[in-house]
This record gives structure tokens, C-alpha cells and sequence, in this order.
């Protein structure tokens, strides 16, 4: 991310930095980089496959921070790779570095992965927070510099582009940037401020002699940034190498060196081109001169977005896609995969800490993919891409093979009989009844809405994923597993409704009680503290159910409610209950001081079994508890009939036996 050594290189060197307080300010945020260093700062175990409530209690705490400062926060976030997708090479190496790390991580070693639900659960804390976003068409950066400049506010970020932009209000590293450390007056008082650092391109040149900052974007162009890797300059860099200050850096010092004998980009260009072969020297002045327009800002009125809701970008008309796409696109209603599957048709699955010899864990959820890319089809269907053969398109999906990084093709799934017709076309989806919408959905995942009834409405998504990846998943989900997932989203119940002010209802003793016995079992050192890579790898399978049901659901227009991610999953959680229930069945009775929780966990349980054969859940009993036995009564011959009958093979969309039996621990 930014120009190649250049973070480090400023890093290093203090004096290129300038103190400053934040504060009384706008402030415009680069959404990507807070995510991932929120990510990292909140100190989550990056092998379990997220804390989302730690990373969400992080994110509230660092605008609860800005809030105290009286700074104003907009977050910018990126879209998708653009129609050029001119990333695709540094996309790709990006990819193949987190599959390192996450292999690495897999075998005990050290490294982090962002876990995969992270950028879900950032968007959902700004929604609850009420802090303004806007999700670009394509990539941010200039988008973020315009806005910067015409507010006249400092860019908050870790890409050390924003080095190179030209910046009214300067450029504040998050490294440097002191969030939890205020300072100033005490609560409530005028004179609070976040200590930061400010990038100064004045130091900067100055370092380096007459330097002219005009001449700073064709230095990240020469020394290489995500847009471009130019072998034909190898020459011209070789020659101007720094000799002096030791080997790192050398190439930075010895361009920005060279670069401070000209006065203006057009007279350095010509001076590069004297390095490079002659039959080369128009296509790379070209390329130059085009590349170096990346670091110029947009002029893309944000600020009207965050007025009226309404973005207006001409890359986004030029696409052709429907305003309700756009629309929801820029307000986070729809995720950069889908940008990229309608535009490019190429999409990057994301890896995790899984079992590296078995298929990619996003390999269950292909079935809910191929739904979402014959939907997307429909915005398509009169083009040359798509009239150029009467068999559906491939899309190319980079995901892991083993080890590494492969590229696919899959095809889109033909939609169920019903969901053919023109009312199905992108443009009009809006348009469809939501009750139609709602049955593509379930359709997809296996599941009856009769089924779901008995469940809170913001838990039907992930219950219905929760039945779906039973289904799809391979190797096949263990009983433990099952029933450690479902306490998870049990305990995530117990805190809203003990902790959330705005629950509905009130909370009930009994419900503080076994909140409270919650908390002092989770306080206790677990005897086992073994990574089981195999029970990993099937909750990295019901995390990627779990994101294709969030944007197919998102696509359908939220049919569902979206779950609260912050409350859904936390991976150390999961993980302890699924070994202490190896151990200590009665590890089932967690939350038996409370009725509701106790229903509610009876409830999940049931709904799960009736999406599989019954004879599968013969073993499956809740066991009894402190104030109630177990509910034994199993469904007669007739209703167990009907179950069967009602999700017919045809409209289960999964690739493996939908009846898949559930694997029980020895």
C-alpha cells in the first residue's frame, strides 16, 4: 500500500514529521487503514478467526476519542479495483502474503490476518456510532485528498501516498497518531486534543536539496506503487542508486537525489528517458505522465454526499450500472465483491487460519456465490461479454489451493424457476416483492422461513447459514461444533440484553445471573489450550457461509435483518466451548440460570435439526438443567415426513448432499 519503502524511509527519519494536536477539526479518515490498525490494536488472537465485539469495543473507543477532542470524523473506504483493475499484479502479491501469513499462524508461528468479517463489523460499529461514511466507487485515495483539501482538514491514514499528494491540512500517520492518549483539559473542558504527527513534504524536499515537491509524484511512480512496476527504468534506477548511507533506501535517497537538479516533471521525464531503449521511450512517457495524474485529487464532491446522500462519480456512470447499485454501493449497503464480480467478473476470496491441506474453507459457500453471480448477471445480459456465447460467463475467483494462490473460473448458477424472468434483472430487483426476494434467499440456503419462526428475526440469517453450512461443509461439522457455536451465539444474546440499553424489554434477574456465572466461567484458565486446526478450519467454513449469506442478503435488499457481528462471533469463545465440550458435556448448562437463554439455545438446536434426516439428531439432547429437564419428544413419523418433503433436492443449491449426516466425537 503507497509508494514502496517510502512509509519506512519517513519512519526512520523523525525530522520529516511535525507535532500536532488534533483538535476543533474535521478530519478525514481513510476507512481501509483504521480498520486494519483497529484490527491489530485491539489485541484479538489471530488464529480463532476474529473478536469482532473486542474490535467493535476498539473502534468506540477511538471515535469516543475524536468525539472528546471535538474533531469531526468522515470516513472514506474504498470500493472496488475500478473497471482498469490496473492493482491486479500488487492485488495479487498482496494476496500470496497473506496466505504466508496465515499458514504460518496455522503451524503456531507469528504473523496477522485480518479477520475475514472485519470489514462487516467496522461499517456495522460507524452505523451504531453515527459516524458519516461514504464507500467510493473504486479506489479512495483521491477521492480522500480532494475532500481533504476543499475542507482544508488534515487525511488520516497508512498509505504513504498521501505523502505525495499535495495536502492543505497535512497528512497524519496512524502510527503516530495517539488516540488513547488525550490530552488537555479535564471531561468536559475546552483544550482536549489527540497528540499526532503531521507528514511535512517541506522537510521532506528539504532534505534533498532544491527538490521541488511538484516532482514528488514522479518519484512514487519511478520507485514503484501499487499502479506500476516498470521493469524498462531498472536502468535508470541502477544508475542512480545512492552510494552513500549504507544500502537501504538507497533507491528512494538516489531518485529524490537526482530528482532536485530539475525544475519541473516534464524536464525529468525527458531526463529518465535517456536510460530507457528508444523503441521504449514514447510507450513509458506515456505511461509515466498517466500514472503520475494518480496523485492528483479527485474532483469528486464528497462533501455533497455527506450532505445529501448522493454520489456522483463519472468512472460510476461511465459503468452503466443501475442508480440503486451505485447508490447502495456508496452507502456500504453493498460490498466491494459485488462491485467486482458486476464489473470485472474477478473476484479475491480472502484467506484464513485454516487447515491448508484441505479445500479452501470459502469452498462451502460456492453455491451461494454462483446465486449471487447469476443475479448479477441480469445487469449484463444485453452486452457483448455476455452475447458472446450461450453459456453462461465464468467468473475468476483467486482463492487458496493448498499452499497457493489460484486462479479459477466458475460458472453462474441458473436461478430457480420463478426467479428467470425479466422483474429479475438487476435494474428492477428493487422492484420485486420482498417475500420473493426473501425466498431466493432461503431457497439458496436450504432452509423455510416456517422453520425460522421460533427464532429472534436478527438471528434468522445466521441460523439459516448456520443449517446451510451443516449441509455444504466438507469434512462433515461435529456435534461439538455445532453446539459450541450455538452457545457462542446464545452468550452474545446474554450480553445484549444485560449490557445494551436500548435492548427491548427488561432484563431479568435471572438473565444477570447467568450473565454473571458466564463471566466467571470464562474467567477460569482452560485446561487445554490446544489449537485444533481441523475444528478451525469448519469455523472458517461457517464464516464464509456466513459472508455470502450477508451479501446475497445485502443484494436481495435485506430480506433478513443483518446480525450484529460484534455479538455473533468471537473465535476464542467458540473455540474454548468446542474443546470443553469434549471434555465436560455439562459445559451444555452455561446459561441454565436462565430460562430465556435456555430456550432460546433449545430453539436453535430444534430449528438446526429439521433442516437435516431426523434419525441424525437422535443423539443430540440438551441436557438437563437446574430448572428443567430436557425436552425428549421427538417429531412424529408424519412431521418428520414433512420436513423431508419440504426442502426437495431441486432447490437446495449446495454442491454436496444437503443430508450430509453430522459427524459425533468419539
Amino acid at each position: 500500500m503507497g509508494v514502496r519503502g517510502l512509509a519506512g524511509f519517513v519512519e526512520e527519519r523523525g525530522a520529516f514529521c511535525a507535532e500536532l494536536r488534533v483538535r476543533d477539526t474535521k478530519l478525514v479518515i481513510d476507512g481501509s487503514s483504521l480498520y486494519h490498525q483497529l484490527c491489530f490494536a485491539s489485541a484479538a488472537d489471530p488464529r480463532r478467526g476474529g473478536e469482532y465485539g473486542l474490535f467493535a469495543a476498539t473502534v468506540r473507543d477511538f471515535f469516543g476519542s475524536l468525539r472528546a477532542c471535538r474533531v469531526s470524523p468522515f470516513v472514506v473506504l474504498d470500493g472496488g479495483r475500478g473497471p482498469d483493475d490496473r492493482k491486479l499484479p500488487a492485488l495479487r502479491e498482496r494476496a500470496a502474503e497473506r496466505l504466508r501469513a496465515a499458514h504460518g499462524l496455522s503451524r503456531g508461528e507469528g504473523g496477522c490476518v485480518v479477520p475475514l468479517l472485519t470489514r462487516e463489523a467496522f461499517l456495522q460499529a460507524l452505523r451504531r456510532l453515527g459516524v458519516p461514511f461514504v464507500q467510493c466507487f473504486a479506489e479512495a485515495d483521491r477521492e480522500i485528498a480532494g475532500l481533504a483539501n476543499r475542507w482544508g482538514c488534515p487525511v488520516l491514514s497508512l498509505d504513504s501516498d498521501f505523502c505525495v499528494f499535495e495536502l492543505a491540512g497535512g497528512y497524519c500517520p496512524l502510527t503516530h497518531f495517539q488516540w488513547r492518549s488525550v490530552c488537555g483539559g479535564a471531561d468536559g473542558q475546552r483544550g482536549r486534543y489527540v497528540p499526532a504527527r503531521c507528514f511535512s513534504a517541506e522537510r521532506f524536499c528539504g532534505h534533498f536539496g532544491a527538490l521541488r515537491r511538484s516532482l514528488l509524484p514522479l518519484f512514487a511512480v519511478m520507485c514503484g506503487n501499487d499502479y506500476i512496476e516498470l521493469a524498462a527504468l531498472e536502468a535508470f534506477l541502477s544508475a542512480v542508486r545512492s552510494r552513500r548511507g549504507g544500502r537501504k533506501h538507497a533507491r528512494l535517497r538516489g531518485v529524490l537525489s537526482w530528482l532536485s537538479q530539475f525544475s519541473e516533471p516534464a524536464e525529468a521525464v525527458d531526463g529518465v528517458l535517456k536510460y530507457v531503449k528508444k523503441q521504449q521511450r514514447e510507450e513509458v512517457r506515456d505511461l509515466l505522465c498517466a500514472s503520475m495524474q494518480d496523485y492528483t485529487p479527485s474532483d469528486v464532491k464528497l462533501e455533497d454526499f455527506f450532505r445529501s446522500s448522493r454520489y456522483d462519480c463519472e468512472a460510476a456512470r461511465k459503468a452503466g450500472l443501475p442508480q440503486w447499485v451505485l447508490d447502495a454501493l456508496a452507502k456500504g449497503k453493498l460490498a466491494p465483491f459485488i462491485i467486482n464480480a458486476l464489473v470485472l467478473r474477478s473476484i479475491f476470496l480472502r484467506v484464513q487460519v485454516e487447515n491448508m491441506q484441505r479445500p479452501s474453507a470459502h469452498s462451502a459457500a460456492l453455491p451461494i456465490r454462483r446465486v449471487i453471480y447469476g443475479l448479477l448477471l441480469k445487469a449484463s445480459q444485453n452486452t457483448e461479454a455476455a452475447s458472446r456465447s450461450n453459456a453462461l460467463p465464468a467468473f475468476c475467483e483467486f482463492s487458496r489451493l493448498q499452499k497457493t494462490l489460484k486462479k479459477t473460473f466458475v460458472q453462474a448458477a441458473s436461478l430457480p424457476t420463478g426467479f428467470c424472468d425479466d422483474s429479475f434483472s438487476l435494474e428492477k430487483l428493487v422492484e420485486v416483492p420482498m417475500s420473493h426476494r426473501q425466498m431466493l434467499l432461503l431457497e439458496t440456503l436450504g432452509v423455510q422461513m416456517s422453520f425460522l419462526k421460533p427464532i429472534p428475526s436478527h438471528l434468522q440469517l445466521p441460523v439459516a447459514v448456520t443449517c446451510y453450512w451443516i449441509c455444504c461443509s466438507e469434512p462433515k461439522v461435529k456435534l461439538h461444533q455445532l453446539k459450541a457455536l450455538l452457545l457462542m451465539i446464545v452468550s452474545g444474546e446474554l450480553h445484549r440484553i444485560t449490557n445494551d440499553p436500548d435492548a427491548p424489554g427488561l432484563c431479568a434477574e435471572d438473565d444477570v445471573i447467568a450473565y454473571n456465572e458466564f463471566l466467571k466461567w470464562k474467567e477460569k484458565k482452560l485446561q487445554n489450550k490446544d489449537f485444533d486446526l481441523d475444528a478451525g478450519h469448519g469455523f472458517c467454513q461457517w464464516q464464509c457461509c456466513l459472508q455470502m449469506g450477508l451479501y446475497l442478503n445485502q443484494l436481495l435488499g435485506s430480506p433478513l435483518p443483518e446480525p450484529d457481528l460484534s455479538r455473533l462471533y468471537t473465535g476464542s469463545l467458540v473455540h474454548r466451548l468446542f474443546q470443553e465440550l469434549k471434555s465436560t458435556p455439562s459445559v451444555e448448562n452455561l446459561f441454565s440460570s436462565s430460562p430465556k437463554m435456555t430456550q432460546l439455545y433449545q430453539d436453535l438446536l430444534n430449528t438446526v435439526e429439521s433442516t437435516v434426516p431426523p434419525d441424525v439428531f437422535q443423539k443430540i439432547k440438551v441436557c438437563k438443567t437446574k430448572s428443567e429437564s430436557c425436552k425428549k419428544k421427538k417429531a412424529s413419523t408424519k412431521e418428520k415426513k414433512a420436513i423431508t418433503c419440504a426442502l426437495p433436492e431441486a432447490q437446495h443449491l449446495c454442491s454436496v448432499n444437503r443430508f450430509a449426516a453430522l459427524e459425533v466425537d468419539d
